[in-house]
């Protein structure tokens, strides 16, 4: 699970990092509300913790813009301003949740599990498709003749291809995904790591094929 914090206290972020890293998020700050709003809309996140008051754009404008812009990645904003009317505001404005400054870390926690368990975020337990089963939580990969144990970028890619069935998945959308937006990776690394989850599901005996579009990316395709 990738958390984008757009949060402008470099403190608050460095405190932050060892607990969501604990509870095994993968997470990525960004410190000015322009570059947060261009990570938030790159689709790369399944959810967002915004601060309102941010240098460049404000958190409020963001949130609008990224609302705006068709983006549905749950929005929790953590922010001093703690008045009704600050509250309403950043509700109206498209957040899914508002926590004030100061607060517990562990009701953060509480807050960003309760998110992701809504429908249509990525926190299944198990995800299923074709003759495969892949559980993120557990880093494994099961199919008709047996289970494999995954690295955790194998199972990052394999997690971004099974949720998208016979859909192209570009290599800069793959990216981003698996390494971060922010990330400094070679291409050559996801060339990598597609013949590393290729012979994932040969060795558990899939059928199911990661076919390369070349010049483009890749797409997970189950045999009928």
């Amino acid at each position: 699970m990738r958390i984008l914090m757009v949060e402008d206290d470099l403190a608050l972020c460095e405190a932050l990092r060892p607990a969501l890293e604990e509870a095994t998020f993968r997470v990525d700050f960004c410190h000015n509300g322009t570059d947060g709003l261009a990570l938030l809309t790159s689709g790369a996140y399944d959810v967002c913790i915004l601060d309102r008051m941010l240098p460049g754009l404000d958190g409020l404008s963001l949130l609008r813009a990224a609302r705006t812009a068709g983006i549905m990645t749950p929005i929790l904003m953590l922010t001093a301003l703690s008045g009704i009317g600050e509250r309403v505001d950043g509700l109206d404005a498209g957040a899914d949740d508002y926590l004030s400054k100061p607060f517990d870390t562990r009701e953060l926690l509480a807050r960003l599990r309760a998110l992701t368990r809504r429908p249509g975020t990525a926190a299944e337990v198990t995800l299923r498709c074709g003759d495969v089963a892949l559980s993120p939580t557990e880093m494994t990969l099961t199919g008709p003749r047996g289970e494999v144990s995954l690295t955790k970028r194998e199972c990052d890619l394999l997690e971004v291809l099974l949720r998208n069935p016979g859909r192209l998945q570009n290599r800069a959308f793959l990216l981003a995904q698996v390494w971060g937006p922010m990330a400094e990776v070679e291409d050559a690394n996801l060339d990598c790591y597609i013949h590393f989850v290729r012979r994932r599901l040969q060795s558990v005996g899939s059928q199911a094929r990661v076919i390369t579009v070349r010049g483009n990316g890749y797409k997970f395709e189950v045999q009928s």
